[in-house]
């Protein structure tokens, strides 16, 4: 990890990126959360950490993934578009980056055992995947409704040793997923609680998308390989939480010349009561332990978002893109079930790429921008669509 000082990038000393951000926690979390902010300045500056994580990336999650020239989407918008392949990491999305860098922190924190929350899935296995490495047991907490969307994931978290709990409470999805898992972090602190988007307290926003940062820094030079210039014109990826969007615009953040574009699931439409479009319906509000945008009713409950796809139905977004999208420095786009849908027929179809449901919102957004021939435009590829094969099923 590169460490580097960067508006947007690095909160202040109480967590937040402007407005947006903390740690808004009961007192009896306050010790694990002293204890991990503790702990991870230290790892940070450690050289042998930073080796470690580095050398995993290389050996074990087979990184750096590739940066694919996409001829036929060129050719058919009128300009350069690359796809920085996530999905080609091990596990099969960039989940993994972030899953190995916690769980090295934990290891050095001495605890006993992990507890994870997961939408998709992928942040699941990714974290399942990281326990068996290490020999460490683990429980991953998965609304109801996700557990039966996601099955493949389900399984192979099992088959990797995983303790699959479901979450049977609110919307089953990943809200609840969040909620348990930290009711489980209260009621035993010898657990690590190992968080996978760019979400929760202070420190997990800045943890995330330090170890995320490792897609940006890899698409600088990638790119300048491919076309002598490290900088694209734009650079867009999906929004849940955001973790793979923080690390594909991390170390563009400070480059005003490349315009940082946020997608977000407008369901079944931004109007229709059935989305989960946080910046556009969304207010400043508290949500798992972080000020941030949040889907609220004027009573400051949580309204239920919506997507077909699991790994964006959440109904908040991280501090760190919350501030971003405030400040104009990402551009937020909103992209229906259907054009999903669609942008991951079409790769299909011209690539032989499956992606994921949560990475064809990004893909869709293409349709929403006026482009040139002088745009080189970056699409985070940031999972495979094993997981969603039963949804694709519809349309053949």
């Amino acid at each position: 990890m590169e460490s580097i000082t960067i508006t947007h990038t690095q909160p202040d000393d109480l967590g937040f990126y402007g407005n947006f951000g903390g740690a808004f926690v009961p007192e009896l979390l306050r010790p694990n959360i002293e204890e991990l902010s503790s702990a991870y300045a230290k790892c940070n500056q450690d050289s042998s950490f930073q080796d470690s994580f580095v050398q995993l990336l290389k050996d074990y999650v087979g990184r750096p993934t590739s940066l694919y020239f996409s001829q036929k989407l060129s050719s058919k918008y009128g300009c350069s578009v690359f796809l920085k392949r996530e999905d080609l990491n091990h596990t099969g999305a960039h989940k993994i980056n972030n899953a190995l860098g916690q769980i090295l922190l934990a290891k050095r924190m001495g605890k006993t055992h992990i507890v994870a929350e997961t939408g998709a899935g992928q942040h699941g296995v990714a974290t399942a995947t990281a326990c068996a490495l290490m020999d460490m047991k683990c429980i991953v907490f998965m609304g109801e409704k996700d557990i039966q969307r996601q099955a493949p994931n389900v399984q192979r978290m099992q088959f990797l040793g995983a303790e699959v709990v479901p979450a049977t409470s609110g919307s089953k999805t990943l809200k609840d997923a969040t909620n348990e898992a930290i009711r489980y972090w209260i009621n035993h602190p010898q657990a690590y609680y190992l968080i996978g988007s760019v979400v929760g307290p202070h420190p997990y926003p800045m943890i995330v998308a330090d170890f995320q940062s490792i897609i940006s820094a890899e698409i600088k030079l990638q790119l300048k390989e491919k076309t002598g210039y490290e900088l694209p014109t734009k650079i867009v990826a999906c929004v849940g939480g955001g973790s793979n969007a923080a690390g594909a615009f991390y170390h563009f953040y400070s480059k005003d010349q490349v315009e940082l574009i946020a997608v977000e699931a407008s369901g079944k439409g931004i109007d229709s009561g059935a989305s989960a479009a946080t910046s556009a319906l969304g207010s400043p509000g508290v949500l798992h332990g972080s000020m941030t945008l949040l889907m609220q009713d004027h009573h400051g409950q949580v309204i239920e978002p919506h997507s077909i796809s699991a790994g964006l139905d959440y109904p908040g977004i991280g501090p760190l893109h919350a501030h971003s999208i405030s400040t104009g420095r990402t551009k937020a786009v909103y992209v229906s079930d259907n054009e999903a849908l669609m942008a991951a027929k079409e790769l299909t179809l011209l690539e032989g790429i499956i992606p994921a449901l949560e990475s064809a919102h990004a893909l869709a957004a293409l349709d929403k921008m006026t482009l040139t021939n002088e745009d080189v435009v970056v699409v985070n590829l940031s999972g495979r669509g094993d997981k969603d094969i039963e949804t694709y099923t519809q349309l053949i």
